[in-house]
């Protein structure tokens, strides 16, 4: 039985691939073995792992590896650690092959450490292009691994084009695509997303009114100005006085200021229309999204399943920047009234028609049919 090893490192992660763990356990013939660690672990960045064990899922090991202070000396500190780490968790499960997904600095450990202990490496979701350290680390981790799954065409023809086999590289799509079909077929009309949160700071309304839903990460390469594009984003939000849900940024350098300038902003403003929250399950969160009017921040769901979902989205700045992107999304830069346009014209607008950018909704069995049968091996054929 072939052990299949996947490595959940933060909540966006597991949303990406819990559509093939799912189908993994459903499987006789490969066995998932599950390593939860860094961010996925932490109860201030909502505690992930909460969420996989109520799923089902039973980690075989947790790893901590995330140094307080997220800033650039941390998350350097954090890779080289979490590397440390899952050489040891590895060579205690001797998986037969090690799963690693997107472009966090946690992933390229996980990379790491699988391509020096000699164990067949697949990478979910290279060959995107984005803006700060996350395109690097996606491009490095591609070249570490010896399978890729990869969500459209386009990151398939990258993949090639960055020297790897073409044989290796089979575009699957994204495995959140998944959630997001069985989501969007449905009814979410009931949907009472503050049953469900588990801890929120503010004042709840009445979500059968139009909200926005906000979620804004740092972009690391522009760390240093977190706190003064956050304000921006703030300021907006707070000008509409629309009912609104907020999530907590994730563990990048820089997340410290936006929390800083959130909690700045929440003492200094009266803003009762605005719900912030730390973390919900993966198909709640897209539920919450469905009924929403519009996504705002710089969140690759936005990118991703709001795709599909048909949702409006204005992306603020330049982490996103390059990554394929659908006809809901309106790109403006860090300023108040540049987001209050584009929101405005959204709302206006209203819901999009579906793409599939990103995948039709059956990247799982793709994926688990591949892992299952298609040749493991360390020799890798370069193309150049």
């Amino acid at each position: 039985m072939r052990k299949i090893c996947i490595v959940v490192t933060a909540r966006p992660s597991y949303a990406r691939i819990k559509s093939v763990m799912s189908a993994i356990k459903k499987r006789s013939d490969v066995k998932l073995q599950l390593v939860v660690a860094a961010s996925a672990l932490l109860e201030r960045y909502g505690s992930a792992i909460d969420y996989m064990k109520t799923d089902g899922f039973k980690p075989d090991a947790v790893v901590y590896m995330v140094l307080e202070g997220e800033n650039l000396v941390t998350a350097a500190k954090s890779t080289g650690l979490g590397i440390v780490e899952l050489a040891t968790v590895f060579d205690n499960l001797k998986p037969d092959v090690v799963v690693s997904i997107a472009d966090r600095y946690e992933t390229i450990a996980t990379a790491i450490a699988a391509a020096y202990s000699n164990i067949p490496l697949v990478h979910v979701q290279g060959g995107e292009v984005t803006g700060s350290i996350d395109e690097k680390v996606r491009h490095a981790v591609t070249k570490l691994s010896d399978l890729h799954f990869v969500a459209n065409e386009d990151a398939k023809r990258r993949v090639i084009k960055m020297g790897e086999d073409p044989d290796k590289v089979f575009s699957t799509g994204c495995p959140s695509i998944d959630l997001a079909a069985q989501i969007s077929n449905t009814s979410t009309k009931n949907f009472n997303p503050f049953e469900l949160i588990q801890k929120g700071v503010g004042e709840p309304f009445d979500p059968k009114e139009e909200y926005l839903v906000v979620m804004q990460h740092p972009v690391t390469t522009e760390y240093k100005d977190s706190l003064a594009q956050i304000e921006q984003t703030l300021m907006a939000i707070s000008s509409l006085k629309m009912p609104t849900f907020w999530l907590w940024p994730n563990v990048d350098a820089g997340s410290d200021k936006i929390s800083k300038g959130i909690r700045m902003f929440r003492e200094n403003n009266h803003i009762p229309f605005i719900y912030f929250l730390k973390n919900m399950a993966p198909e709640d969160f897209l539920k919450l999204l469905i009924n929403s009017k519009c996504l705002i921040g710089n969140s690759s769901t936005g990118i991703r399943e709001c795709s599909y979902l048909g949702l409006p989205v204005v992306n603020i700045g330049k982490r996103q920047q390059g990554r394929l992107r659908g006809k809901n999304v309106i790109d403006v830069d860090c300023n108040k009234q540049d987001i209050i346009n584009a929101i405005d014209k959204q709302l206006q607008n209203g819901k999009y028609p579906k793409e599939e950018v990103y995948g039709d909704g059956c990247a799982d069995q793709k994926i688990v049919e591949l892992l299952s049968t298609v040749e493991l091996s360390i020799d890798k054929k370069i193309h150049y």
